[in-house]
């Protein structure tokens, strides 16, 4: 028998006893109250958070990828991060995986018995060719899911950096990463539903990890996401204002310079700082990395 006593995530909130009786008014507000805690355990986390980031950096700068691995609501929190990297930050789709227990199916319908697998964890990462130079990330709100024990345990024998994300203290997942963070939300709003305050910490922490990273191999220029993809009419405007805030130049030279660049936004934004052809410019982008800041000296 599985023992969920010791997990915050499974206890009782003595908060929302009487849940089934609040009016709509007052189970908003508590539901509110309760999130705001999130925010503050996620803070005392952020020296762990810190170290994962630094060595996801290091693994896109060898040519590695970020693979986050989870089961239900983790499984699907850590698919979502990994697909908005792509029109965010213009990386391929293999450079930030998401894996889910049961495969694709699982993101909509539960697949029985998926997240109490260990072998399947292990296989899941196979199917990747899983080398040294990528970083495993599992999560589990509960800190015990057997399918992210699985991967973390094949990423390490691969050599492998391995983190997880865990939201009860001491969590069994914890002992199978190098890198652990654990963040204790208190217990959930509706008892046991780890979609709630856990999935927002998780979800919270996801979005750190990935930024950053992307921030710190070149993907960001000032506060501007300049490796956007403008994949539809939106994205289009928004690139040519992002070569405006930029460069300070008009809408007709932005839109100019986009088209020039083959809508590249930031080899356009080279391109109008560094007065430079498309060509030059992308000679310059390859110098430096693809810092845009490091173009400019």
């Amino acid at each position: 028998m599985i023992d969920l006593s010791t997990l915050t995530t499974e206890r009782r909130n003595t908060e929302t006893y009487n849940l089934d009786q609040m009016s709509v008014h007052e189970a908003l507000n508590k539901m509110n109250q309760e999130d705001q805690k999130v925010a503050t355990a996620v803070s005392q986390a952020l020296p762990e958070v810190e170290s994962v980031t630094t060595a996801v950096i290091t693994s896109f700068k060898q040519g590695g990828r970020l693979i986050y691995m989870g089961a239900g609501t983790s499984g699907r929190l850590g698919v979502l991060d990994a697909a908005e990297c792509v029109p965010t930050f213009g990386v391929p789709a293999t450079q930030v995986i998401g894996l889910i227990a049961g495969g694709e199916q699982a993101m909509t319908v539960a697949v029985e018995g998926a997240e109490d697998s260990l072998a399947l964890g292990r296989q899941d990462l196979i199917d990747l060719n899983l080398n040294p130079n990528d970083t495993v990330i599992g999560i589990a709100a509960s800190g015990r899911t057997p399918y992210v024990i699985g991967g973390l345990d094949y990423a390490k024998a691969v050599g492998a950096t391995t983190a997880s994300l865990s939201c009860n203290k001491n969590a069994e997942i914890s002992k199978h990463a190098a890198l652990p963070i654990e963040v204790d939300c208190g217990p959930e709003f509706l008892t046991g539903s780890t979609r709630l305050k856990s999935g927002t910490a998780q979800k919270l922490i996801l979005n750190m990890i990935s930024t950053v990273a992307m921030i710190g191999i070149g993907k960001v220029y000032n506060n501007l996401m300049v490796d956007v993809k403008p994949t539809n009419e939106k994205l289009v405007e928004r690139s040519k204002r992002i070569i405006m805030q930029a460069t300070e130049c008009s809408y007709e030279e932005a839109e100019a310079t986009f088209e020039a660049a083959n809508r590249d936004v930031k080899l356009a934004i080279v391109m109008i700082l560094t007065d430079s052809t498309a060509e030059e410019g992308r000679a310059k982008l390859t110098k430096a990395e693809g810092f845009v800041k490091d173009t400019l000296h």
